[in-house]
């Protein structure tokens, strides 16, 4: 089973730069993608239907905002986008997928960038996640959680670590959050699962500022984390970089397993 996590910066610019003639050729069994920018009105055929492959999404009450979606060619059982939490239903940030062997998730955690308010939105958001999650994990749901995480993990996760210490996207509760998702409640990030050491290949956003892409300066804040009742193996793991669709690039993980 092939699971793709990309996020678009923009479905239509997406569009317009060849992410779904790439797509058709991948032959993967879900595409997870992130920050839509676009509502259920600016979606075009084209956007909706590719191929066999149906798209379902949650789009951001705000125009020109986040938004999150999958694309696959199997029917799932149940669909989940609202989960009673403002962030997540206003600003469309979180899909779910459910089958009878696995669940799918596309989400797009908060940036905290932009000042307090958003950080704390950020904190919120995570604090949410983690309930939802360690019920997910009790009742040994077998998920996997795509998306762009808006954190870096460890200082391996991006270039300029010295730098970032206190940053959004790099601070120490952040980290802590998928130090605690692995270590206590269980999950893998599959990528590291596969590649435990690997730095530079392994980012997968890039500032526009600068020259941060053509020197590498980049990221890693895109994942696919798996549940601790996940059977199956990961199989290899690989960020996709010959093409730029986005400031993101897309994350492919190969998993030993058939719906």
């Amino acid at each position: 089973m092939r699971v793709i996590t990309v996020n678009l910066n923009g479905i239509r610019s997406a569009l317009r730069k060849g992410f779904f003639e790439w797509m058709r050729i991948q032959d993967a069994d879900f595409i997870c993608i992130q920050e839509l920018k676009a509502q259920e009105k600016d979606m075009t055929e084209e956007m909706l239907n590719i191929n066999g492959y149906a798209g379902y999404f949650s789009y951001a009450e705000k125009p020109g905002y986040s938004g999150v979606g999958i694309y696959t060619k199997i029917k799932p059982k149940k669909i989940i986008s609202k989960l009673n939490f403002d962030t997540i239903d206003d600003e469309g940030r979180y899909i779910e997928l459910i089958y009878d062997d696995v669940s799918i998730i596309s989400s797009y955690f908060p940036s905290g960038s932009s000042g307090d308010i958003r950080q704390e939105i950020k904190f919120n958001f995570l604090k949410f996640m983690t309930e939802l999650l360690n019920l997910k994990t009790q009742k040994k749901e077998k998920i996997i959680l795509c998306g762009d995480l808006n954190i870096a993990h460890k200082e391996i996760d991006l270039k300029n670590h010295k730098g970032n210490k206190k940053n959004s996207g790099f601070l120490p509760e952040e980290r802590a959050w998928i130090t605690n998702l692995i270590e206590e409640i269980g999950w893998k990030d599959t990528y590291r699962n596969i590649y435990p050491n690997e730095e530079e290949l392994a980012y997968t956003w890039w500032s526009n500022r600068g020259q941060a892409w053509a020197n590498n300066v980049g990221w890693r804040i895109d994942y696919q984390m798996t549940s601790p009742s996940l059977t199956f193996q990961i199989k290899d793991a690989v960020v996709y970089k010959e093409e730029r669709f986005s400031d993101h690039s897309p994350l492919i993980v190969d998993y030993d397993f058939n719906l």
